[in-house]
């Protein structure tokens, strides 16, 4: 009933929230993905995304159809695997930016485990910046991270969300005085963002809270010490968006490799990629 085909275009289309993205990761035609999306709707008999011109949205039974999708498309490669016998081996470095801690990486990893328990896999955990650093110096062999800024195109799109404030409930900003920022260090991505939007607004600011672990700015944005900016789809249990700062843009997480990909560092793509939809909410 569901073609697995549609089933994998329909994923990436709900990751990227973008037909034209979708198009370009699976290497086709824009018109192909609508026409797999088309089908999979008729199949369904629901509608399975909100589109205009502007954005792209999942619908209430798109969402359900996340996880029916996935396990498809996980007993394929299952079979797939099990048929042509292939057995990866060797040492892979893989580094995942903090963001990931919260979500449910880990049972993507442990899926990748399972199918190949003879890959020695090395994970990292680490801002993205440092994870660029670390990849373009030859430490890494893959990298899940933030893409640097708009017009930084490297590496495969795997999820696009917008960043926003956040803090504890209740928490107001007072426009009168500086605005509170809970922060990781330098090189953060997330950090510079939030520094830029509130210099180029004119918004005086000053750094409550300095933490290279996410679990720490979590802590302290919980304790109402001020806000940070993070990914909306990742918004941690007992944090919410504040209101009355500046907007801050869209963020992308690509995949990235270092220097020649091998079957284990592919494989390894493929699982993220395939399951990108787990990374884009909280455990």
């Amino acid at each position: 009933m569901y073609d697995p085909v549609q089933l994998r275009t329909f994923l990436t289309v709900a990751q990227t929230l973008s037909f034209t993205q979708a198009a370009g990761r699976l290497g086709v035609r824009q018109s192909t993905v609508s026409q797999h999306v088309r089908r999979l709707e008729e199949a369904t008999g629901r509608p399975l995304f909100f589109r205009d011109t502007h954005s792209v949205e999942l619908t209430e039974d798109g969402e359900a159809l996340l996880g029916f999708a996935r396990t498809i498309l996980e007993a394929h490669e299952r079979a797939a695997a099990f048929f042509t016998g292939t057995r990866l081996r060797g040492r892979l470095r893989f580094g995942a930016s903090e963001d990931f801690v919260l979500t449910r990486l880990p049972e993507v990893l442990e899926g990748f485990r399972h199918e190949h328990p003879e890959v020695d896999l090395e994970l990292s955990v680490e801002l993205s910046g440092v994870l660029h650093q670390r990849l373009d110096a030859g430490r890494l062999d893959l990298v899940l991270a933030k893409r640097r800024g708009p017009g930084d195109e490297r590496g495969r799109l795997v999820w696009r969300d917008r960043m926003v404030w956040i803090g504890a409930e209740g928490l107001r900003v007072d426009p009168e005085r500086p605005v509170p920022l809970i922060v990781f260090p330098p090189p953060g991505i997330t950090r510079a963002r939030a520094l830029e939007v509130l210099e180029r607004e004119g918004r005086a600011w000053r750094i409550a809270c300095t933490s290279g672990s996410l679990s720490g700015l979590i802590a302290a944005a919980r304790a109402g010490l001020g806000v940070m900016a993070h990914t909306r789809g990742l918004i941690p249990p007992g944090l919410v968006r504040v209101g009355g700062l500046p907007e801050l843009g869209p963020v992308e997480f690509a995949l990235l490799q270092g220097g020649r990909p091998t079957p284990a560092s592919e494989a390894l793509a493929a699982a993220v990629l395939s399951g990108g939809d787990r990374l884009s909410r909280p455990a």
